[in-house]
């Protein structure tokens, strides 16, 4: 019975329109903006101990054995301000819109984005670089709100994904191997694991 009642609040949430719906994107939206604080809080730290130091002690440095462990740490580490200014805003948006599908599907989404983003750049990346930011997540949102919207047939999430790809277009050339600054392996794979979460984690009606 329990089960069935929760079944039904979550189904009542995802219905575009309804109370349910705008309390829980309300909820997301004001978790994922007190998270991002703690990403300027981290980057503070590596300010402060020498910029950089986090991120070579945390980033993803390709097929090195030291470097595998950022494939849980680097989402959580930047370059610099710039490039963490520049993840904020679309990682509230689109992580915004992620975790109102449900807070389960939202945690084993973003832990199969990362390790498939993570683990892909640590076989295919650079070895002479090291690989830091939240980008690779961000595209796996975009790719997992695109599926879910195909897969569970819900034009809300289609059209999230479109509006979020007209916002941020220019990034998506992001997916290709145009800046060697940029791990274009991230974001690419970002995408493949989004979408992947999207099928694993659908809502069965």
């Amino acid at each position: 019975m329990g089960y069935g009642w929760a079944q039904a609040r979550e189904d009542e949430a995802a219905r575009f329109g309804t109370d349910a719906f705008y309390a829980s994107l309300g909820r997301a939206f004001v978790t994922m903006c007190a998270i991002v604080p703690g990403l300027f809080l981290i980057e503070a730290i590596d300010v402060g101990l020498g910029p950089g130091t986090l991120d070579v002690a945390g980033g993803i440095i390709p097929r090195h054995i030291q470097g595998l462990d950022g494939v849980l740490f680097s989402p959580f580490l930047h370059a610099d301000w710039e490039h963490l200014y520049g993840n904020a805003v679309p990682l509230i948006l689109l992580g915004t819109f992620v975790l109102a599908g449900g807070m389960r599907r939202f945690i084993w989404s973003t832990v199969v984005i990362m390790a498939v983003a993570g683990l892909g750049v640590w076989f295919i990346g650079d070895p002479q670089s090291v690989v830091v930011g939240a980008s690779g997540v961000i595209f796996g949102y975009l790719g997992l709100l695109l599926t879910r919207g195909l897969v569970e047939r819900s034009w809300w999430n289609i059209a999230v994904a479109a509006f979020i790809g007209l916002l941020y277009w220019y990034q998506l050339y992001g997916i290709l191997p145009t800046d060697a600054r940029v791990s274009w392996q991230g974001h690419l794979l970002g995408l493949v694991g989004g979408a992947l979460a999207a099928v694993l984690f659908r809502r069965r009606r």
